[in-house]
């Protein structure tokens, strides 16, 4: 008999929606042909990989030496370690070692190992609003309580909803940033403020809530905008991400853990992520993609396609008469519901769908009243939907 939990989860109405979408686009693509659908509901890169990745996979098949496909301890190569270590050493402007390095298979691996790691049954982890729909099934896989926090107008985060949030049973704050679905990077006086609120926690309560900063689009960002580091401020700070967005490598699942070195239970929490990685069953990240990354993680990418494709998309919005908030990084649109919906994001994306529209409705980010567009597709997916829009939003 099948699980009634996963029964009834599997039964929502919200189960997998973003998924449900991607599928119907494909059915209707099928129908009306692909440049009459607009499907903007998965976060799938259609940038292709790099060169330089492209020519180490290349490289790296034609390696036959003996056992080259066989296990490495449960953490990873240690040269991949180390890379990604230098990684996390450049992004946080903190020295590395490799010992504070778990590979993962992606970020959401990495994620699971690291609240396996971390809770116990009926703790409880704080996430702004908007963010990613699996957050929630993430923590609970883990006996864990997800608790919603609400942001600033902007999605900026605020300190005090999240101190209003903590208590004995707090063990981490959850965010992402750029932020999946609102585009919105996280400032560092945000960060301070955050980090603040947290060290005055711990103080008081004798409990440091771990900070587990979700960064697979930290190098897609515009303007100039940097993600701020969390190392440099918290000791309980620890990173976790992935390949997928930045280098187009959805698919390979390949990523990694890196916990503050200064986080005086470092060896703790390194040894309970391995054997997390262990008995979640992933055992080790992939062989073959640790290689890739561990030589490509810093070659040079091009995201100025993105931002080209949210300026197309923007003008859009604005010829639709759409409100939205400017995405600031990452690859996703996050749209108001236009006024006389009733902030019913999933009536008005089924509304949207009769338009050959495919969007993800707000509610499923904890983002009631918006709905999400995807802009990681074809240009002429974005150009060619501008007509549909209008229609959509003027009743024609």
């Amino acid at each position: 008999m099948i699980s009634k939990q996963i029964d009834s989860l599997v039964k929502s109405p919200s189960a997998g929606v973003i998924r449900k979408m991607f599928e119907e686009g494909a059915l209707l693509k099928q129908k009306y042909g692909e440049d009459k659908v607009y499907d903007f509901s998965l976060g799938n890169p259609d940038l292709d990989p790099p060169q330089a990745v492209v020519d180490e996979i290349k490289n790296i098949a034609q390696d036959t030496s003996h056992n080259c496909h066989g296990y490495m301890p449960n953490a990873g190569y240690p040269f991949a370690r180390q890379a990604m270590a230098d990684k996390t050493a450049k992004e946080q402007g903190v020295p590395v070692p490799k010992e504070c390095v778990v590979m993962a298979v992606g970020a959401a691996g990495a994620l699971n190992s690291t609240l396996k790691a971390l809770l116990n049954p009926g703790d409880e982890v704080i996430v702004p609003c908007p963010y990613f729909t699996e957050y929630d099934h993430y923590i609970h896989n883990h006996g864990g309580e997800i608790i919603r926090v609400s942001t600033k107008a902007d999605f900026g985060l605020d300190a005090n909803t999240i101190a209003a949030a903590l208590n004995e049973k707090t063990a981490a704050v959850l965010i992402n940033s750029p932020n999946n679905p609102s585009g919105r990077i996280y400032t560092d006086e945000e960060f301070q403020a955050l980090v603040d609120v947290l060290k005055a926690h711990a103080a008081k309560t004798g409990r440091a809530p771990y900070l587990i900063c979700d960064e697979p689009y930290r190098a897609i960002t515009y303007g100039g905008k940097k993600v701020a580091a969390a190392f440099p401020k918290y000791e309980y700070a620890v990173v976790v991400t992935s390949f997928a967005k930045n280098l187009s490598l959805p698919g390979e699942r390949i990523g990694y853990i890196c916990v503050n070195p200064a986080c005086p239970e470092q060896k703790d929490f390194i040894a309970a992520a391995i054997f997390a990685t262990r008995v979640l069953g992933y055992v080790n990240a992939p062989a073959f993609f640790q290689k890739v990354i561990a030589k490509t993680w810093d070659c040079e990418c091009d995201y100025s396609l993105y931002e080209k494709r949210r300026n197309e998309l923007i003008e859009i919005m604005d010829y639709a008469g759409l409100e939205y908030a400017m995405p600031e990084g990452a690859f996703y649109l996050f749209v108001k519901v236009p006024d006389g919906w009733n902030d019913d994001d999933l009536a008005f994306t089924n509304h949207l769908k009769d338009y050959n529209i495919l969007c993800a409705p707000g509610s499923a980010f904890g983002g009631k009243g918006w709905f999400r567009i995807a802009y990681c597709c074809s240009e002429q997916t974005i150009l060619n939907s501008k007509q549909a829009f209008y229609k959509a939003t003027h009743g024609e």
